[in-house]
């Protein structure tokens, strides 16, 4: 499940649409110009927890689910996850500024030019990265640099667990 599918879908409420929004609402380059690092985390953490109780709303349909369920996306900030989802799971932050690039020039998530995505990426790899990786930490969370360090604690997180009978005990 996308958290960005789950944005489009909030995109349609009056109240969700201001956070879905942000960022297009804006110039691109004159945020990155004029925003420093920590105002950039600043804006993405009240986007996030804006948008947090929507998505909380769209993930309470697979509560009952059975299988593994995963969950990807920029705005499940650890802090959120930690306080309420209360299930395992794993931040996986890049390894490198070229990296970044490469998946923005693919996938941009707001620049459309190589000058904006270079902007995104930086503001990425040097702004944001470094605040998921100490919020992930601090709540928990492991930290990985890519999918593949990170694929032995994924499995182990979505391998289910034999249950553990409980004790007996006899009343003497």
């Amino acid at each position: 499940m996308s958290i960005d599918d789950m944005r489009d879908d909030l995109s349609k409420d009056e109240h969700y649409k201001k956070f879905v929004n942000y960022y297009l609402e804006q110039d691109e380059y004159t945020y990155y110009t004029t925003t420093n690092y920590e105002e950039q985390w600043e804006n993405l953490m009240k986007q996030s927890e804006g948008l947090w109780p929507g998505i909380l709303s769209k993930l309470a349909q697979y509560a009952n689910e059975e299988r593994s369920v995963i969950f990807e996306g920029v705005n499940i900030l650890p802090h959120l996850a930690q306080r309420d989802l209360q299930i395992p799971g794993i931040v996986i932050i890049g390894q490198s500024l070229k990296e970044t690039f490469e998946r923005n020039e693919h996938a941009p998530r707001w620049g459309k030019t190589e000058e904006l995505q270079k902007r995104e990426e930086d503001a990425f790899f040097n702004g944001e990265r470094p605040h998921y990786k100490r919020e992930a930490e601090k709540y928990g969370f492991p930290v990985f640099e890519t999918s593949d360090e990170a694929w032995s604690t994924a499995i182990q997180i979505l391998t289910p667990q034999p249950r553990t009978p409980a004790k007996r005990t006899k009343n003497l």
